[in-house]
């Protein structure tokens, strides 16, 4: 199908006002930037927004609620699906969030804008995005370079899937704007919009996929960055941090305790996952995020565990690649010259 009409494109200077609104209304308040930090013996309230609750790669997230590891730690979570990435980060610049759940890549695009925003857990060690063919294109498209022309999904423009989006068209010779963007969120949406053909390829991420795979049949897929194989073939490096807990710098410098708890409640809940099998992780689950097919679900969940990190900790060379790797296909990155070393920290975690 081609494309005929392109999504209004996501800008970072749109973000940039809204983190200007923001922060003119936090001046207007009585109450100052930190003021959320709960007194010793307290429980801390935070608001966490996450950027596709359903999605298997923000499940520790939600897991730790699931488990009572933030309350156990002292924390009192509200998770807040926000459905994609960018608007995940939005929710945040705009003060109706306190943390992200969201991929590291938007540390690096916030760095670019002069704006600090620190990822403290490193969740996903893997992407685990697919790029993958509509069942309807098959016939068109068997390469990264057929995209030219065509509508490709994301959940969003602005978020992650797009980003990877980018950089697979980039590292293949085309324009980054070569294929229309098209936002088809990232669950049952998605999976609709490739089935019916609404869109030629998109930027899958679990349960979505196995989902799609299941009715649809066998899919071509493009790339697969489920494994550290399909990472090294997208990237070219063998570690690239994907999903973490992110905030502003300055709620980490005046919450430190607060994101010390949430640090350990997830790492808690990160060593649970390795040391569990999918279908124990899966009984944990909300019920209504394997919707009427438990045992996909379960399947969907085994072919992710090996993305999620035992540690929670993001070193150095997976931040630079993940730098590096924007740089390539996104200018302001690359004319910004990001300090990696200001986007992440692993002070809050135990060692």
């Amino acid at each position: 199908m081609q494309a005929t009409k392109r999504s209004r494109p996501f800008t970072w200077a749109r973000l940039s006002a809204v983190a200007l609104v923001a922060a003119l209304a936090l001046s207007a308040c009585a109450d100052k930037p930190g003021s959320r930090q709960a007194a010793p013996g307290k429980t801390a309230k935070v608001r966490i927004g996450v950027g596709g609750q359903p999605l298997l790669a923000y499940l520790p997230t939600t897991l730790a609620k699931e488990l009572g590891y933030y309350r156990d730690e002292g924390v009192d979570v509200e998770l807040q699906d926000l459905q994609a990435g960018s608007k995940a980060l939005e929710a945040m610049l705009g003060g109706s969030t306190d943390v992200t759940s969201g991929y590291y890549d938007h540390t690096v695009q916030m760095a670019a804008k002069q704006q600090p925003v620190v990822a403290f857990v490193n969740i996903l060690r893997y992407p685990a995005l697919v790029l993958a063919v509509s069942p309807k294109a098959e016939d068109q498209i068997h390469s990264v370079a057929d995209l030219k022309g065509k509508t490709v999904g994301v959940t969003s423009p602005g978020s992650s899937t797009d980003f990877f989006l980018k950089h697979m068209l980039a590292k293949n010779g085309l324009a980054t704007d070569a294929a229309a963007v098209q936002a088809i969120g990232a669950d049952a949406t998605a999976v609709g919009a490739m089935e019916q053909g609404q869109v030629d390829a998109a930027v899958l991420l679990e349960p979505a996929y196995s989902q799609l795979e299941k009715r649809a049949g066998k899919l071509t897929v493009l790339s697969d960055t489920r494994t550290k194989q399909g990472v090294e073939q997208a990237y070219g490096t063998s570690t690239y941090p994907a999903a973490v807990l992110y905030a502003a710098q300055a709620w980490l410098e005046n919450n430190p305790d607060t994101a010390r708890k949430l640090a350990r409640a997830m790492q808690r809940t990160l060593a649970w996952v390795q040391s569990h099998s999918a279908e124990q992780i899966a009984a944990k689950m909300p019920p209504q995020f394997s919707g009427e097919a438990p045992e996909l679900y379960v399947r969907a969940i085994a072919a992710m565990k090996d993305t999620f990190n035992p540690t929670g900790e993001l070193d150095k060379a997976g931040a630079e690649a993940v730098r590096d790797v924007l740089a390539q296909s996104q200018p302001e990155i690359k004319q910004a010259d990001v300090d990696v070393a200001k986007t992440y920290t692993n002070k809050f975690l135990k060692r």
